[in-house]
Parts: C-alpha cells; sequence; structure tokens
C-alpha cells in the first residue's frame, strides 16, 4: 500500500488493489470521493440502505491520512467538553459526547457484522499533568466531563514511565489496525454491490438540478449526490478559510525489557504527545506520536522526528525504530468538525473536514450523519456540525489569526523567495524554492544529480510551497496541499499538479 509521503508508516504491509470493474456512463446513486476511513464508511453505509454507489480514490486505499493514523479510539476529544459548553451550550456539548460513544459503536458493529479482523481493542487511557499548567487544564477537562456524564477518575499512578503531577483514567477507550478495517469495509462494500476505482483524481464537479456531474481523470461521471471524504474538499470554499492544515509525527520502536505500557495515554503538552502499543507480524511495538505544527511551517521537518525521538528515549527503555512517519489532519476554527453540506452547494454535494487529532471517530461518525442527510434529509448531528455554521464569538479569534496567516504567507513567499543565480548552487540532496530570471521555482537535486524543476506556486490558491525534507515533497502553508519531487498530487485540496518545467539528468562530462 502506497501513502502520501515517502517514510513508511506501521501500517502499509497490507497490500491489495481493490478496483472493481465500473461503468462510468450510469447515473450513481452517490461518488463518494476518497477512500480513506471516511469514505469507505460512508459508502458501506449508503450501500447497506440499497443506494448504487461508487469509490473513487486518486490513488489507493487508504493513501491518506487513514494509512498515517495512530489509529487512537477516544470517546473524549481534543476540544473539551467544557469548551464546547462555553462556546455552543450544555445540550450541544451533552451531543458532542455522545458523537465518540457513537463513533465507536459503528466500528464494533462493522467488525462484527461483516467479521472484519482488525485487532480492535477496547482499553483504558490515562490523561497526565506534566505541570502546574497542564495541571489547571486537566482540571478544566475533568469538570466539563462531569457535567456532560462521561467518566473519568483521578489516579495515583499510571503505566507510562514519565514523571507527572496528575492524572486521570478513563474507561472504554480503544485501538486498532486502520488499514486491516478499511480493508474488510471494502470487501464488504463490494460483496453489497458498490464499486470501486483506484487511480481516479476527481478534478471538478458540475452540480445541475438532478445530478452531479464529476469530471476526472479517467472521463465524467453522474451522481444524484456527491460525497468529498477528501479530508478537506477541493476548490476554493469557505471551508478553506475556517480549518487550518497540520502535520503529526509518530514513531514505532521495540523496547529493551519488554515493559510495554499496554494502556492508551496522554499528555498535556503543547502539541501533546500521545503512545499506544501494537502488534505487527508477532512483534510488539511502541507508537508515540507529538511534535505537530502547520503544515509548510517547520524549518526542518527531519528534527522533528529527532526531537521526538529524543524525547521518547528520555523516558522510555527503548531499543530499535521501526517505523517513522508523518500525517495530516485539519484544525477547525471553533473546535468542531465541518460534516455535511457542502457550502455552496444547493443539496447534492456533502464534505467532512476539521477531525483536529480525532479523526477515526468523526471519520466514522461521517458516515452515519451522511447516510441520515442524504437517505432521510436530517441527522441529529446536523446543526452542530452543519459546515456552514457561523458563530461570531467561538472560535472567531482563530479565525482571524489563520486567515491572517494565510495572507502573509500570500505576500512573504512571492518577495522572500531566494535568490540565486545558477542551478550548480542547490547540493546533491537539496531543495530550494528559487528565484531565477524573475520567476520563482521548486527546486530539488537528486543525489544522482537530475534536477527536478518546477513552478513553485500552488494551483490551488497560488501560494508558494516549502519543502518537507522527512517525507521529499513540496508542501503549501495555506491550505495543506502537497506534492511530490515531480510534482504530482499527494494531498488536496488542490485538483492539478505543480507545473512541471523540467527533470534534468546530469551529464557526466
Amino acid at each position: 500500500m502506497y501513502r502520501d509521503g515517502a517514510r513508511k508508516s506501521i501500517w502499509q504491509e497490507e497490500v491489495r488493489k481493490f478496483s472493481t470493474e465500473t461503468d462510468l456512463n450510469s447515473l450513481y446513486d452517490a461518488v463518494i470521493v476518497g477512500g480513506g476511513i471516511t469514505g469507505t464508511s460512508t459508502a458501506l453505509k449508503l450501500q447497506e440502505s440499497g443506494k448504487r454507489c461508487i469509490i473513487l480514490e486518486a490513488a489507493n486505499i487508504g493513501f491518506g491520512t487513514t494509512g498515517g493514523t495512530t489509529a487512537h479510539l477516544n470517546d473524549f476529544f481534543d476540544t473539551t467538553f467544557n469548551q464546547v459548553i462555553r462556546d455552543f451550550g450544555p445540550d450541544n456539548a451533552q451531543l458532542y459526547a455522545q458523537s465518540g460513544i457513537d463513533a465507536i459503536s459503528i466500528i464494533e458493529d462493522n467488525i462484527q457484522k461483516y467479521q472484519i479482523s482488525c485487532d480492535f481493542r477496547r482499553k483504558s487511557a490515562y490523561l497526565f499533568a506534566l505541570d502546574e499548567k497542564q495541571e489547571e487544564q486537566l482540571k478544566d477537562i475533568v469538570e466539563g466531563a462531569a457535567k456532560v456524564g462521561h467518566e473519568m477518575s483521578y489516579v495515583n499512578e499510571i503505566p507510562f514511565p514519565i514523571p507527572f503531577r496528575e492524572a486521570v483514567l478513563i474507561p472504554g477507550q480503544g485501538h486498532f489496525h486502520p488499514v486491516k478495517y478499511i480493508k474488510g469495509l471494502c470487501e464488504a462494500f463490494i460483496k453489497l454491490g458498490g464499486y470501486i476505482l483506484e487511480n481516479c483524481l476527481v478534478e471538478e464537479h458540475d452540480e445541475q438540478k438532478d445530478y452531479v456531474i464529476l469530471k476526472t481523470s479517467q472521463g465524467e461521471i453522474k451522481a444524484k449526490h456527491v460525497v468529498y471524504a477528501t479530508h478537506i474538499p477541493p476548490g476554493v470554499n469557505l471551508l478553506h478559510f475556517t480549518n487550518a492544515p497540520y502535520r503529526s509525527y509518530a514513531m514505532a520502536f521495540t523496547m529493551k525489557n519488554d515493559k510495554y505500557p499496554w494502556e492508551l495515554g496522554y499528555d498535556l503538552s503543547e502539541p501533546y504527545h500521545y503512545y499506544r502499543i501494537q502488534n505487527i507480524d508477532g512483534e510488539n511495538l511502541l507508537i508515540a506520536g507529538g511534535e505537530d505544527h502547520k503544515t509548510g511551517h517547520a524549518d526542518d521537518t527531519g528534527e522533528c522526528f529527532s526531537i521526538l525521538e529524543n524525547y521518547i528515549r528520555k523516558y522510555f527503555d527503548v531499543e530499535t525504530v521501526f517505523y517513522s512517519w508523518s500525517s495530516q489532519y485539519y484544525e477547525p476554527v471553533d473546535g468542531l468538525p465541518y460534516i455535511g453540506k457542502l457550502p455552496g452547494s444547493n443539496k447534492r454535494i456533502f464534505t467532512a473536514t476539521g477531525f483536529r487529532g480525532n479523526g477515526m471517530i468523526f471519520g466514522t461518525l461521517s458516515s452515519q450523519i451522511l447516510h441520515d442527510l442524504i437517505i432521510t434529509g436530517k441527522s441529529k448531528y446536523g446543526d452542530l456540525f452543519n459546515p456552514s455554521r457561523i458563530k461570531p464569538i467561538a472560535g472567531f479569534s482563530d479565525f482571524v489569526k489563520e486567515t491572517a496567516t494565510v495572507a502573509f504567507d500570500f505576500i512573504k513567499d512571492k518577495i522572500l523567495t531566494e535568490k540565486i543565480d545558477s542551478f550548480s548552487e542547490v547540493g546533491e540532496g537539496e531543495a530550494k524554492v528559487i528565484k531565477y530570471e524573475s520567476e520563482s521555482y521548486a527546486l530539488y537535486k537528486e543525489n544522482d544529480g537530475t534536477l527536478h524543476l518546477l513552478r513553485s506556486t500552488c494551483p490551488h490558491a497560488g501560494c508558494q510551497v516549502r519543502w518537507n525534507s522527512a517525507e521529499l515533497s513540496w508542501d503549501c502553508p495555506c491550505h495543506g496541499s502537497r506534492f511530490g519531487v515531480n510534482g504530482k498530487i499527494l494531498t488536496g485540496p488542490t485538483t492539478k499538479n505543480l507545473q512541471k518545467v523540467f527533470p534534468y539528468q546530469k551529464r557526466d562530462s
């Protein structure tokens, strides 16, 4: 299985192509764009209700964040219950608390119904404060949980070798193997008559009265409904200004003393660290994550792995790093995901984004919400997670900050691109955004001297891309589009590659 980065994640040993024989000339009830947990879960749910559905995936099933998650299953979230109470009221906070319970139940039901072997386990989670400031945060989290009836209890010990000041135990959480799980969903979907077409990039849509026409890399296709399960929808939309792209880093270690902490763990640092165990091919591995930052806003992404590894080795008796990888998620400005009708659509196009660090949960919950909206026109979560909601208080300062950051990136990168007189100034294995004869380019030189020269302007909204040395990719700091060294799309919302000027092979003199 391939994914959207140069580094291999712990889940990628699961390899299978899912494309089926498809008829692009017929009218589908629903086209689901994207083959991660959101898309596969939603497609299966609609197919179960008798709809004729097809999944269109630009690369392969699990290519995006589902192939790079750490696959924690929590019914408590990055946005705390108290924050939701303050911004959206106690009734909505109660509904928000129910959403996590519903999502894990959907996963359990799918596993049981379709006999999916995906290493699912229920586990207790430990949330712990490392300093006085985090103690206050933890207190606020526990108070909010009590208000919505979510169980959290203070404990004196944790199964992690990290000095802490206070900690709580949260029962009933879980984890699983995400790629095995979505493979099971795909197999069930196909058995029910669903279609999957991989290597099919959706380039644009035309919403008409009775159906939507999708223009794809493999031809046009019509559907009564379209679901963009692509992390962030393509085009330029309101959601691109209410969500900010972030990258998170993960590593998987063996341990010297076999003292694996079998529960789930989270501190309250900024950004926070998180821990779990996964058995791969008979080997137990400690998965640790953290060092998050806004996409395109780290000078040296490789250093993020070094910082994370040093932090883990400081506290855990780890031995070998088996895997290290990063993945992308989106932060919503008011803290809640956007699941429902795409802003600007009449009634036929839907989307799901803004999951923060809770993608497995909200991706799963999206399947139920989008199913209900398409089948019945309403969902109990419809108003709370409405993508068109506008809250003048909740998230407004973040909205201003993120929008200002996008504008600053747009201007700064136009002005501060590095000027060089010759391609020879770029070393082997090095990448730069350069100024050459008044034009800006993204230049990468392979170790054998091969040059990849691209226009550095992201086709999505015109921002300048930046180099990600850890994943060997060009990342857009504005809306999170990412490209390989050859300019090919890795991550949307762009639907176009970076313009290739030339690949130039160095000749021996």
